[in-house]
Formats: structure tokens, C-alpha cells, sequence
């Protein structure tokens, strides 16, 4: 097994996994398209390297990161809207 590999796929499947999780929920459709997109590519890679068995501890590995990132901060800290967005010094 090759680790150089396995931190590389964690990397990449972590951030796409953070984006769907993290992206607010009428922009969520359009996130999970590119991450699609994303995703096949990664997985030509995959299979044109042949790594599969590394591709799933990866997998594994970025979906428990990203719970341990939900349960301990993103249950406390929903995502927010657009509209709640507020820019500093206008005088609305």
C-alpha cells in the first residue's frame, strides 16, 4: 500500500466532502455537480493507477474526518444564509 497515495486521495476527498457539507442549501445542487465531476475524474485516476484498495482508506478516512468535523463543530454552527451575510461599515 502506498501512503503518498492514500494522503493525496484523503486530501482530495476530505475538501470535496467539506464543500457539499459546508455549501448552503440552494447552492447545494451545483457543488454536488462539480464534486461529480471532480469525483470521475479522481476515479480514472484510480483505476488508471490501480489503487483501489488505497482509494477506499481513503474514502473511509475523509468521511470520518468529516463527521468528527460535523459532530464536534458544524452541529453547533450551522450553515448560514446569504442574506445573513453583513458587510462591515455600509450604512443600510
Amino acid at each position: 500500500m502506498d501512503t503518498s497515495y492514500v494522503l493525496l486521495l484523503t486530501a482530495a476527498f476530505t475538501v470535496m466532502f467539506f464543500l457539499i457539507q459546508r455549501t448552503e442549501r440552494q447552492k447545494r445542487v451545483i457543488v454536488i455537480l462539480i464534486s461529480l465531476v471532480a469525483f470521475e475524474l479522481i476515479r480514472r485516476f484510480i483505476w488508471y493507477r490501480d489503487i483501489h484498495h488505497e482509494a477506499g482508506l481513503a474514502i473511509f478516512i475523509a468521511l470520518l474526518l468529516n463527521f468528527v468535523f460535523w459532530l464536534f463543530i458544524g452541529r453547533y454552527n450551522p450553515v448560514g444564509t446569504s442574506d445573513d451575510i453583513q458587510v462591515l461599515g455600509m450604512d443600510d
